[in-house]
């Protein structure tokens, strides 16, 4: 199913919460909502589920027109942050509920909730009370209420905030395995970067009810559109720059750097005030033929996987560097001489 979002507007009192937002969501697609608290990516969820409808503009679940269609009547799934499973029903029937509603069959009610568990792998707890589950057993169970109805779309908000870190990484693995079981067009709300780089198809990035970028996670990464997405994310070290040649191969740059040059984009002409920024994971250990510069070491936060180097520079210039897994620490204050590849170097024009 394809979802389908023209010119969407919506106000709550004088504050206009989506100005204006054009979306495709392809079928089949897993697609994320990705944006910081209060850009509007929960109230276009909602949208999409039918518990707000849109100001103005048009929302297509395929050829349908859904603006004025209420929930009950759109065959949409959805998982809530807070599960909202009822505590006095047991998990079957959690599960089961969205079929009463809909006047199921007994026999075919049996079968559907056990595939549903059978998909997210609780068809041994379907006697149990919410309370007997785990945080992470709920979140599967709210995912299987959402699945046996056979969605045409699902619908998910924030279904991993309330985890910790290590089951938030089991379900991610789970969610993406259901969706590539299930193929149905889903569509993801979060803030955390990392679920929507490791899980999305696709996704957008939202800013004040406006979305800034559409694209794979790889092309966001390292082509942002601006400088709000590549701070979103990721960290980024950035630079004060002036375009002084190149073209669709490949730009140079001034910096208090020395010159800088990057992969290849738009043409900007020479004389551009640009910002240039790469990331801290970018950097390498030694001299290069372009983009080589001395830092000296500051501060070494050591997380484990990764090193995390505070750097400063010459220019007086605060840099962050990221070493995968490194043997040893850096003496303090010691100068160091980086370099990053030009395919790793972004430019954004400066307003």
């Amino acid at each position: 199913m394809t979802i389908s979002l023209r010119d969407i507007s919506k106000r709550f009192g004088a504050h206009e919460v989506l100005k204006g937002l054009s979306l495709e969501v392809q079928d089949g697609e897993l697609f994320f909502l990705l944006g910081p608290s209060g850009c509007g990516k929960t109230t276009l969820l909602r949208l999409l589920a039918g518990f707000y409808q849109p100001d103005a503009g048009e929302l297509r679940f395929g050829t349908r027109l859904m603006n004025d269609v209420p929930p009950h009547q759109r065959n949409a799934g959805m998982v809530f942050q807070n599960y909202a499973l009822w505590p006095h029903l047991s998990v079957a029937d959690n599960v089961g509920y969205g079929l009463d509603v809909r006047g199921v069959a007994k026999g075919e009610r049996r079968q559907r909730v056990q595939e549903a568990l059978e998909t997210v792998r609780m068809e041994a707890l379907a006697d149990r009370a919410p309370n007997q589950l785990s945080g992470g057993q709920q979140q599967r169970v709210a995912l299987a209420r959402a699945l046996v109805i056979r969605p045409d779309v699902l619908l998910l908000d924030e279904p991993l905030s309330n985890l910790d870190a290590r089951l938030r990484l089991e379900l991610r693995d789970e969610i993406r395995r259901i969706h590539s079981e299930t193929g149905i067009t889903t569509v993801y709300v979060t803030h955390d970067q990392k679920e929507s780089l490791s899980l999305a198809d696709r996704l957008a990035v939202l800013r004040d009810g406006v979305i800034e970028q559409v694209g794979p996670p790889r092309t966001v990464y390292r082509r942002p559109a601006s400088r709000f997405v590549a701070d979103f994310i990721g960290e980024t070290n950035w630079l004060e720059g002036e375009v002084t040649g190149g073209g669709g191969a490949g730009l140079e740059v001034a910096t208090a750097l020395g010159p800088f040059r990057s992969q290849p984009g738009a043409a900007l002409a020479v004389g551009t005030r640009v910002w240039l920024g790469f990331r801290p994971e970018s950097l390498q250990p030694g001299d290069a033929l372009f983009n080589s510069f001395a830092a000296t070491v500051r501060q070494v936060n050591y997380l484990g996987e990764i090193e995390e180097q505070v750097l400063a520079t010459a220019g007086g210039l605060t840099l962050k560097s990221f070493r995968h897994n490194p043997p040893e620490q850096p003496a303090p204050l010691s100068i160091v001489t980086l370099s990053v590849p030009p395919a790793n170097v972004f430019v954004l024009p400066r307003a």
